[in-house]
């Protein structure tokens, strides 16, 4: 067998901005036709090849430029093939001329610098009504150039080449390394940042909840009726919402401190010891009768029943009085603030409405979550990340039919937050980010850059805490100066962890730091073209 040669023949022809230009200069001088042709590529396959060997027929250099990942809204996980592997899929093709990676979330910037001679688009596009393509085809004209219509003549569907796909773990992986490629994300960068967490003060404001595990047998159906007979074998209390938040931040080598509401009974006296021993500061509020409590009745590890014990109790007007004074008096030595909202009260929009702008203009980093249907992510103005389940931000939108970018790009218009992580469940994240942090910029109303990443653990054994640790986390993470992107996969591996534990506990940094040394898609460098190609 050959030895595999990393210097494809090929890889001359994915091209910068640059030198694009200067091939096209070239092409013009010497009195040469040039085709265009943009797209996807997702999955290259035959209708596609059919496509391209037309257009290389319409001209002397066929040109095809691709949108690249963060600008593909075909789902929540597309596209499947990252941006470096579809153009070396196109460049491989004979009949192309070169490649090059559209930043832009269309062709219309790249149309008006190539001015090509014919640009070619499928026939489904002949009695388009998308205002995208008459702007594109508006361009070509003004600039001399013709509009052909013509698809391959065999037709595929990528996504369901992609769903057959799916299970190609070699190609996840390969998907993945090139991402973090892409965005610097190394073993090192991330060591780095988990070892800034230590500098870090975080104040974590919400409501705590006492989970309780009721563990049981199952003994067969009850003779008074058709339910379900247990037998309870053993209990065991977490102390979790807010409150595990911070025994993450504590856990991660931050410094956390807690804002919450108690009371005087022997379940907050539970909560105050388990916060104490594991270095939680906390300023507690009491006025509540006791902290909510929720129970799950599990047969072997599989949950039957939720029964909760709580009611909403909004803070009164003293309690938010103090509550207020607090988070004043802690701004001015905290690098991040949380907001974790259960809808239990401790968060009320009259508190936020009075403290938010103070925050912002004091806190580097403000970020939210929110669980159960008392709670909004609409409340949370301003703020630098929210995290919510997909279900959540529908909820809150009461839009349960668009795709997930127009969803997220209302809450981040409704919310003018900077950051919007919305978890799949076991399909992993989507981060959303704009195309700038300048709300001043014209950028900061664009449409929205996305990034997919897959869950790192698909075989959960509780699917409690996963969210919370990814809040968590990826708030340390920019509080420490990270990137989005380094945030939210440092978010993503700290719930992985989370989800391998049964009941509420926090992660630790050892735990962090071990899984960081043991990922196969995390390079210890930048990687370039070679040395993925080799497998490094």
């Amino acid at each position: 067998m050959m030895e595999h040669d990393v210097s494809l023949s090929y890889q001359h022809k994915i091209v910068d901005h640059a030198a694009l230009m200067q091939i096209i200069a070239e092409a013009r001088r010497d009195h040469k036709s040039i085709v265009h042709c943009h797209g996807c590529f997702d999955i290259v396959h035959p209708g596609h090849i059919r496509y391209l060997e037309y257009a290389s027929r319409q001209g002397d250099l066929l040109l095809v430029t691709l949108t690249g990942d963060a600008n593909v809204f075909k789902g929540d996980q597309r596209p499947y093939i990252p941006q470096e592997l579809r153009a070396e899929n196109l460049a491989a093709l004979a009949c192309v001329g070169c490649v090059y990676i559209d930043p832009n979330a269309t062709a219309e910037n790249i149309l008006r610098d190539v001015k090509p001679d014919v640009y070619i688009k499928g026939r489904e596009y002949e009695r388009s009504e998308d205002p995208r393509f008459f702007n594109e085809r508006a361009i070509v004209e003004e600039n001399g150039g013709t509009i052909v219509f013509s698809s391959g003549e065999i037709v595929f569907s990528s996504s369901a080449l992609i769903d057959i796909m799916s299970q190609d773990d070699d190609l996840q992986s390969q998907r993945l390394r090139l991402m973090c490629d892409r965005h610097t994300i190394t073993k090192q960068s991330l060591r780095d940042l988990v070892g800034d967490f230590r500098d870090q003060r975080v104040l974590i404001v919400g409501d705590t909840i006492l989970d309780r595990y009721i563990f049981c047998d199952a003994l067969d159906i009850a003779s008074e009726a058709p339910m379900m007979s247990l037998n309870k074998l053993d209990e065991a209390s977490y102390v979790g919402g807010a409150a595990i938040v911070a025994r993450h931040v504590a856990a991660l080598g931050g410094q956390s401190v807690l804002l919450t509401a108690v009371g005087n009974d022997s379940n907050s006296a539970y909560v105050e010891e388990v916060l104490q021993h594991e270095g939680v500061e906390t300023k507690l509020i009491r006025c509540r009768p006791s902290v909510a409590e929720k129970s799950r009745y599990l047969v072997d590890d599989r949950k039957l029943l939720k029964v909760q014990s709580a009611e909403p109790i909004p803070l009164d007007s003293l309690a938010q009085r103090r509550a207020v004074s607090i988070l004043e008096s802690e701004a001015e030595s905290a690098d991040a603030v949380i907001f974790c909202d259960f809808g239990f009260g401790m968060i009320t929009a009259g508190l936020l409405e009075r403290v938010l702008a103070k925050l912002r203009a004091r806190v580097r980093v403000i970020t939210a979550d929110i669980s159960g249907q008392n709670a909004s992510l609409l409340n949370f103005k301003g703020a630098d990340l929210l995290t919510p389940t997909e279900r959540e931000l529908r909820a809150n939108l009461n839009d349960f039919n668009q795709g997930l970018s127009s969803v997220a790009y209302g809450m981040l218009s409704a919310t003018q937050a900077k950051h919007l992580i919305v978890t799949l469940e076991k399909k992993g994240l989507v981060l959303f980010d704009r195309a700038t942090d300048d709300p001043e910029n014209p950028q900061w109303s664009a449409r929205l850059v996305s990034e997919h990443l897959p869950t790192f653990n698909d075989r959960p054994i509780d699917s409690l805490g996963g969210g919370d640790a990814l809040l968590a986390t990826s708030s340390l993470a920019l509080a420490s100066g990270a990137t989005v992107m380094h945030a939210a996969y440092l978010g993503n591996a700290a719930a992985s962890l989370e989800l391998a534990k049964l009941g509420n506990e926090p992660v630790s940094v050892d735990e962090l730091v071990r899984w960081i040394a043991h990922r196969n898609d995390l390079p210890s460098s930048k990687l370039t073209p070679e040395l993925v190609l080799a497998g490094v």
